[in-house]
Formats: C-alpha cells, structure tokens, sequence
C-alpha cells in the first residue's frame, strides 16, 4: 500500500471517529447541558485519535466485519482517555492543552474535576455493553492507570527514580490503555486467546514507544505537543532522557544537573541539552523508540496480510516519526 492511500485511508477513519464524537457531544448536551458542552469542548479540541484508529484496525485484523460493532469500543477509549487528560492538566497545573485553554484554567477546578468524572462515566457507558470479558479488561487497565498516576506523584523529583519505575509508570498509564484498546478489539472480534494476546502486546509495545516520544518532543520542544517546551521537567517528572542521564551523569556534571532540575528555568535549557547530549541520553531514547516499535511489528506478524495490517503498520512509523 502506497503512503498516500494508507494516509487516506486514516484520514477516512479520522474523519469517522471524529463524527461520531461530535454525535455523541451533541446527544449528551441536549440531555445533560453545560457539563456536557465543556467537557465536549476538550474531546473536540483535536487529537490524533490515535488509540480510537488503531481500535478499529486491531479489530478489523482480529477478523471483525461490522463496524457498527467496534466504534462504541473505539469512542470509549477516547472518552477515558480525554478524561484521564482532564485531571492530568488539574494535577500538573497545565493551562493550555492542544493549544487551548484546559478546563480548570477557563472554568475553575471545580468544574474540571466534574468534567473528568463525566468523561469517565461516558467512556464506561460505551464500553459497557460488550460482554463482561471486554469490559473487565478495561476496567482493569483504568485502575492501573490511576496506580500508575499514584506511583508518578511519589517520584516527583526524586532523582532515584529507576529505568524500571519508569517502565512500570508507563506501562500502566500511557501504554496500558493502547494495550487494553487492542485487546478488547480482539475480543470483540472473537479472536483467539493468542491473537489477542499478540493485540495486546502490540499496543504495550506502541504505547511505550508514543510515550518515549513525547519525552523527546517535551525536551526538545514541538508545537505539536499543544503545551509549553519543558513541562515535564517543570513538573518534575521523570522521564526516561532525565532518569539516564542521571545514571549516567557522575561528579560536578551530575551535580550540576540535578541543581538544573530542582531549580529549572527556561535559562537552563541549554546546560539541560548540552549535559544530556554529553550522556548520550536523547540517543538512548530514540534508541529505545525504535526498539519498542520493532516489537511492535513483530507481532504483527502473526496474522495475514490485509489492509488493516498495512494501515497499523503505518500508524508505527507515524509514531515514529512524530520526533523527526
């Protein structure tokens, strides 16, 4: 398949996915009001839509033939998603999210917190009505993600923060969801238990990926991002570039460097990349990228060739892409 047609084809399905939330908004907001207008305004803002993409392709791989079947699946995990977005701007204190102003920042906490729950029950209203095999496993990565943000804010700025806490963070709040996305398209479809589990793994392996490039594109800065350059290290979050170049990092450089992070400021971006660049620690990570995104194709292997297995392949290099 030509990159052309396969980027058509995600437009295409883009443009579905984006339909259908906006026929959802409009539904809920004749029903419920402003809750539901504001948290619209957030689902609406924009977003790749990845993980609603790669729902629908991961089912029609597994053996799906009707769609009417998945896109509920495939709107709830963006709902959840977005909602996990919401309290996340409310914990970080971020006010702009996709280049607009989050929530909190134009309506107040308060109402943001709602927001979030509301986001939350609609995403479990979609995804409820599968059977209680697809819904447990969407139950169970939404509570690992909530551990994964527990555990996140206890390593705020502690600089011991390991490669394996890392992993273990990220596996459940960022590649968890894409993983559990996969999954339960496979169930859906009625795959087999090793062709979910081969979902599965495909997911945890491109979402660690999204997220070590989004740790690249905060260091690095990308308008992309719809957040200001640095907000992580401002947050003091511990991403993979910083954790390695912490281990790596030794005498008055890893002194230094730690003084950069508990003190941070825009002045300091340049010592921060020239000491990173030193550690070798933005190569390491693109290093990583690749090497997770080669896992991910691996199991992609275990089914036939089709569209949809070329259209998910694409979405790798995508995300492979997004820090070039």
């Amino acid at each position: 398949m030509e990159d052309n047609d396969a980027l058509d084809k995600i437009d295409a399905i883009r443009d579905l996915v984006n339909a259908n939330l906006e026929a959802i908004i409009a539904e809920q907001s004749s029903i419920f009001g402003e809750v539901a207008q504001v948290s619209g305004q957030v689902v609406l803002a924009g977003g790749k839509r990845i993980r609603p993409i790669m729902v629908m392709l991961a089912y029609e791989l597994a053996g799906g033939d009707d769609l009417d079947e998945i896109i509920p699946f495939a709107m709830s995990n963006e709902f959840i998603h977005t909602a996990s977005l919401v309290h996340d701007d409310i914990n970080d204190e971020s006010l702009t999210r996709r280049g607009h102003d989050t929530i909190h920042a134009k309506y107040g906490q308060a109402k943001a917190i709602i927001a979030g729950d509301w986001l939350f029950s609609q995403g479990f209203g979609l995804g409820g009505q599968y059977e209680k095999e697809v819904v447990d496993v969407m139950a169970h990565y939404c509570s690992k993600l909530a551990s994964a943000e527990f555990t996140q804010i206890d390593h705020i700025l502690d600089l011991a923060t390991s490669p394996e806490d890392y992993l273990d963070i990220v596996s459940g709040k960022t590649a968890g969801p894409f993983a559990a996305g996969c999954k339960g398209a496979g169930l859906i479809a009625k795959a087999d238990k090793e062709a979910c589990e081969k979902l599965f793994e495909f997911g945890m392996q491109i979402g660690i990926a999204f997220q070590l490039v989004d740790d690249l594109l905060d260091i690095r800065g990308d308008e992309r991002m719809g957040k200001p350059r640095g907000s992580d290290i401002y947050e003091g979050k511990m991403t993979l570039p910083i954790i390695h170049a912490l281990t790596i990092l030794h005498g008055n450089q890893r002194v230094r460097f730690a003084d950069i992070l508990h003190n941070f400021n825009d002045s300091h971006f340049d010592e921060l990349i020239s000491l990173l660049n030193f550690g070798d620690s933005l190569n390491y990570t693109e290093i990583l990228i690749q090497n997770h995104l080669e896992r991910a194709l691996q199991n992609l292997d275990f089914f036939p060739d089709c569209d949809a297995k070329q259209l998910l392949k694409h979405l790798v290099n995508m995300v492979q892409n997004r820090h070039k």
